[in-house]
């Protein structure tokens, strides 16, 4: 399995642009109705105010660029039939789970400059999805997590996902996911936005994007004036006011004594464990119950998950892709499959569903047909 992240980041600009990343994931530029658009680390680098809307849909174009860059990144210029699994969190999930379906359905002629990494000029990429599974997003970090022994062993834990829009939150058990459990809130944009406010009260952020300035609030330091300032004292404080405003008390509601009789862990995921003063939070809280424990590279256990779903319904050839266009970071998870190519846990998920309350998905063609809303969208 190849994996690769990039900013969920892009930003017009039809300025020619060469020789000025190093390969296609830093170098992704993608024309949509002739308008350029620089995208990920590349719109980091180049772009004057890039953006992403926090938990777009497949409406939007920010998402759709985002996708189209994980379908070119993960294709390669190949023309293979392509098995997608992509994910939403609960909040968003039934809202957007028929519009991902209907998206990724479409033939995708993906227009995209490669001179920005020495690779030419313009080239028309085609991508053909032939069948797209859509989950909640927790549930792409179950199946990673109990992909792993270790976590597979456990008949029930809790399963976090920390990620800049939201926190995704369930305990899972070999029968599934215990719905009332589930608990979707306010991110890591919670404490980015209290940092950003008091530092304002001081001093002048020379116009920053929120996505800009979560880059200074991961690293703990902001240049301002020429001079470096440490933020991170700040961030500790906001990041201790967001679990105590959001999510201890989402949990608290969700998570009754009983949950607690059978799991010894809560495992988190997603960008958000990157802070060590957020893991405190929880395991003060939970530290006499369970153990809290973080994912092997926790940002991209959704779109891993994903991936281990796809290459249960690949088949035997193809590309099964999974993708997590998150709101600070898009992860892109691939693996390309022959004559034998599942895995034995990819295959375990896909015969018995495992974790699975519902998912849309699409095996796409002229014969598609609307299923009852309680059972998969079969398209």
């Amino acid at each position: 399995m190849t994996t690769h992240t990039f900013p969920s980041l892009i930003e017009s600009h039809n300025t020619e642009l060469e020789n000025v990343a190093l390969d296609l994931v830093h170098g992704l530029k993608i024309y949509e109705d002739d308008t350029g658009y620089i995208i990920g680390d590349l719109a980091l680098s180049e772009g004057a105010s890039p953006y992403k809307a926090v938990n777009s849909s497949p409406e939007d174009l920010d998402y759709r660029l985002l996708a189209r860059a994980g379908l070119l990144v993960a294709t390669e210029g190949e023309q293979e039939p392509v098995t997608i699994t992509v994910g939403f969190p609960y909040s968003t999930y039934q809202r957007n789970r028929d519009l991902a379906v209907d998206f990724f359905s479409e033939a995708h002629n993906i227009q995209h400059d490669a001179a920005t990494y020495g690779g030419g000029g313009r080239k028309n990429e085609y991508v053909r999805v032939d069948r797209i599974e859509v989950l909640p997003e927790v549930l792409g970090c179950i199946i990673a997590a109990r992909n792993n022994e270790e976590y597979r062993r456990h008949d029930a834990l809790f399963m976090g996902s920390l990620g800049y829009g939201t926190f995704e939150a369930c305990l899972s058990t070999r029968g599934g996911v215990v719905q009332r459990t589930t608990v979707s809130c306010q991110g890591i944009r919670y404490a980015v936005d209290i940092t950003m406010r008091e530092l304002e009260k001081k001093h002048y952020l020379d116009l920053r994007t929120e996505h800009q300035f979560d880059i200074s609030f991961q690293k703990g330091q902001i240049i301002l004036n020429r001079r470096r300032m440490d933020i991170s004292g700040v961030r500790t404080m906001a990041l201790r006011r967001y679990y105590q405003d959001v999510i201890s008390p989402a949990l608290r509601s969700a998570w009754k004594d009983d949950d607690f009789r059978q799991p010894t862990k809560l495992v988190l995921a997603g960008g958000g464990t990157m802070y060590t003063e957020l893991l405190d939070c929880f395991r003060d809280e939970f530290g006499e119950i369970l153990d809290v424990e973080v994912v092997d590279d926790p940002v991209t256990a959704a779109s891993r998950g994903y991936c281990l779903r796809s290459v249960g319904l690949a088949g035997n050839r193809g590309v099964a892709v999974g993708l997590d266009v998150g709101n600070a970071h898009t992860a892109l998870s691939f693996k390309r499959i022959g004559s034998g190519g599942h895995s034995e846990y990819a295959s375990e998920q896909q015969s018995n569903q495992e974790q699975q309350p519902v998912a849309a998905s699409n095996g796409a063609g002229p014969d598609r047909q609307p299923a009852r809303a309680e059972e998969p969208v079969r398209r």
